[in-house]
């Protein structure tokens, strides 16, 4: 047993690279892109570290070339379900008590595995399978989930540090420990990083997890489970069981070792977990520890001192890098009257200039949505605006799924501040504007703090520093991530801690300390150093 007292210092963000013309990486990531998408992939379940192949199958999609299969996925049976949640609990009794030095050392080595092994592996994965841009699966795929897994590491020595006081005669102390049972993770489509905190965050803090990846993502997540197979991750610790949400959901929820969840996908599903929760509560062991970071309808509110370049980089950048499709995006606009003429040509100049395709092809900004049903959803809300008298299409506004699953950046206009496409989360390349007279700004303010039942992120676009205090200050509630002069999106590890309140989830804040706390169940330990001899008090004394 090693007795040293341990410090682990805080890391810098993993660099990022530019995938430049004539760059090295640029290079190697089109090779690898090449390989895998010759590649047919056959994709096991996962559990104690054995593969299962149960023959009812899913397909591995591009989204911006769907006739291209890349393989399939096996998913699991109500059975192998069971016997994830097994190995998951036989595996916690030797994995909480190794330790906390060790579990953050095999964070650290996944980290530079991603750093020097599986960069361009993760990268291509949400490219192909996710149809990211180089530029999103690098800072997503690589450099938040290497920092996901160093920062979560610093952030547990940190906890640990969290004593109480001591007195001359006692000696007190918290012990962290994990939660009684497994946790339940449930990751989405959209973000590798994501998936990797999801999992890795409350099996650093000596948990057990048994993961269902979202079905439209299942290739990045089955390379992160052999980088945590690399990396030294136990068998069992974590176990990869793709499915539909209904199928391991109902399975994974009706057992009394459920111990916590941790989610991020939408609020409907997010409601029917802890609804199905509560219904079983009462053969729950403890209670569980429920996680959840869901949708958003977030704003940009530009007040009349904003400096409209910025602005309309920000809408642009907020509204339609991958689609659109982050919980972050930026989806509904608040501009003055009087800067309208002007942000609409800048607008109109920089959506001009935005290219749509395949993420091969590194000249493209946007790329395909996920699948049929998002492209069908998202074009369901623009149809919307085209037949509204409130509304109207004053940029993109077509789609066309022949060959993948392509949609404009669309911007719509409207001159009712609750029309459908100011109030409901879309999730896609569509942003909607509402024009306000600039003496009535702090009244939109309160308009923008109502409109919505989300509370993840939001922006302010102003010099004057008077107007930038009271939007900060009337929509405190509104945006859980806040930002001044900057699109509402890119939330980094160590920066900027992330989640929302409202219908946004439980607002636990990933990438920061605060995440962290909610996978340990503290013990107080009092020792008394001198015990005393009899019951009586001094107060009992005579006299």
């Amino acid at each position: 047993m090693n007795h040293t007292i341990i410090s682990i210092k805080e890391p810098i963000n993993e660099p990022g690279y530019t995938y430049a013309p004539g760059s090295p990486e640029r290079a190697l990531l089109k090779q690898e892109l090449e390989r895998m998408s010759g590649e047919t992939f056959e994709i096991p379940v996962i559990i104690g570290g054995k593969e299962y192949f149960t023959g009812d199958l899913g397909k591995l999609i591009m989204p911006h070339e769907h006739r291209h299969i890349m393989g399939t996925y096996h998913k699991a049976s109500p059975q192998l379900i069971a016997l994830a949640i097994d190995a998951a609990l036989n595996a916690q009794k030797e994995w909480e008590r190794i330790p906390w030095m060790e579990r953050a050392a095999l964070n650290f080595r996944a980290a530079e595995l991603i750093g020097r092994k599986y960069r361009y592996i993760l990268n291509a994965a949400a490219m192909l399978n996710q149809s990211k841009s180089a530029h999103q699966a690098e800072i997503d795929a690589s450099c938040e989930t290497a920092d996901y897994m160093r920062f979560n590491a610093y952030y547990m020595s940190i906890i640990y540090r969290e004593q109480p006081h001591s007195t001359k005669d006692t000696i007190n102390r918290l012990c962290y420990r994990p939660l009684e049972g497994f946790v339940f993770a449930v990751s989405p489509f959209n973000f590798t990083s994501i998936a990797a905190n999801l999992t890795t965050a409350p099996v650093l803090m000596g948990n057990v997890a048994v993961w269902k990846p979202s079905s439209t993502a299942v290739l990045s997540a089955y390379y992160l489970m052999r980088l945590f197979k690399e990396a030294g991750y136990p068998d069992g610790v974590i176990n990869f069981v793709p499915g539909s949400g209904a199928s391991v959901g109902d399975a994974v929820l009706a057992s009394s070792h459920m111990a916590g969840i941790h989610f991020t996908g939408s609020t409907a599903v997010f409601h029917g977990i802890w609804k199905r929760i509560g219904e079983n509560i009462s053969r729950y062991r403890t209670y569980p520890r429920i996680v959840g970071e869901t949708g958003g309808k977030n704003f940009i509110m530009v007040h009349a001192s904003a400096d409209l370049c910025e602005a309309a980089a920000a809408i642009v950048r907020g509204g339609f890098e991958y689609q659109g499709q982050k919980c972050s995006a930026a989806s509904r606009v608040y501009i003055p009257t009087s800067l309208w003429p002007a942000l609409k040509k800048i607008l109109e100049e920089m959506i001009a200039g935005i290219k749509i395709g395949d993420p091969r092809d590194f000249s493209n900004f946007m790329n395909a949505v996920i699948d049929e049903p998002a492209f069908d959803k998202i074009m369901g809300y623009i149809e919307k605006a085209k037949k509204s008298a409130h509304a109207e299409v004053i940029f993109g506004g077509n789609g066309d799924k022949t060959a993948g699953y392509f949609i404009e950046p669309t911007m719509i206009l409207t001159k009712d501040p609750h029309f459908v496409a100011m109030e409901e989360e879309i999730f896609g390349p569509v942003v909607a504007c509402y024009l306000y007279d600039e003496k009535d700004y702090e009244k939109t303010l309160y308009l923008c703090d109502e409109t919505s039942p989300y509370g993840l992120t939001g922006s302010i676009f102003a010099r004057d520093r008077q107007a930038i205090l009271k939007a900060s200050d009337i929509l405190r509630h509104a945006a859980g991530n806040f930002y001044v002069n900057d699109k509402p999106t890119g939330a980094v590890v160590g920066e900027q801690p992330f989640g929302g309140g409202r219908a946004s989830g439980t607002n636990d804040k990933a990438g920061s300390h605060i995440n962290l706390h909610r996978w340990v169940g503290p013990r107080a330990i009092k020792e008394n150093l001198y015990p005393p001899t009899d019951f009586k008090y001094p107060f009992m004394q005579e006299g």
